[in-house]
């Protein structure tokens, strides 16, 4: 009877847990690695998943590579197979904490917080330290931030046929909205 009990205490703490965290999983992130007078390098991913937890801050996300849409097929095929090698190295996951973070203090007015974490990506990873802006309404909380990464650190190599038409410097952008729960766990934007 015991076991019983524990057992159902925990899967109890369990589900209270992780209702205290969010999730989106229609989040974007697009990239750039254009030269000017070049041809545009630029692609984004609108299904990327992030996840939050408002009552310490923590904040992971995670890229499928393959899910990144170029304007030409052609970058999209060279991105997959020459570049990140999306089949040996399938994702991109950040996990971190936003400092100092306090849901109940959020406005609709976004407000600058540093975010700590790594980076892992193409194999190899890297703390980073990014600045977001974070807003809340009453329906979602809204978080953005573009930051710069280079693809050396990750031991992604721009061959010297190309290297000229792409930069080293990344320029990130990402964007994510996590809706609100009402009581009875359904999303309050219909």
């Amino acid at each position: 009877m015991k076991k019983i009990i524990l057992i159902a205490m925990l899967s109890i703490t369990g589900i209270c847990l992780s209702q205290e965290k969010m999730i989106d999983k229609s989040g974007m992130i697009t990239f750039e690695a254009s030269v000017p007078s070049f041809e545009e390098v630029k692609a984004i991913n609108n299904s990327v998943t992030f996840v939050l937890n408002p009552a310490t801050g923590e904040i992971a996300c995670l890229a499928l590579m393959k899910g990144f849409r170029f304007k030409v097929a052609l970058m999209e095929e060279h991105f997959n197979e020459n570049f990140i090698e999306s089949d040996q190295y399938p994702k991109a996951i950040f996990k971190g904490k936003i400092e100092d973070f306090d849901a109940n203090n959020l406005t609709q007015k976004a407000k600058d917080f540093i975010i700590k974490g790594t980076l892992e990506l193409h194999g190899k990873s890297k703390n980073i330290t990014v600045t977001a802006k974070i807003s809340k309404t009453s329906l979602v909380y809204i978080i953005s931030s573009k930051f710069t990464v280079n693809a050396s650190d990750f031991d992604i190599s721009i061959p010297k046929v190309v290297k000229n038409k792409l930069t080293n410097k990344v320029n990130v952008q990402m964007v994510t909205v996590f809706k609100y729960k009402d009581k009875n766990n359904k999303d309050s934007i219909k």
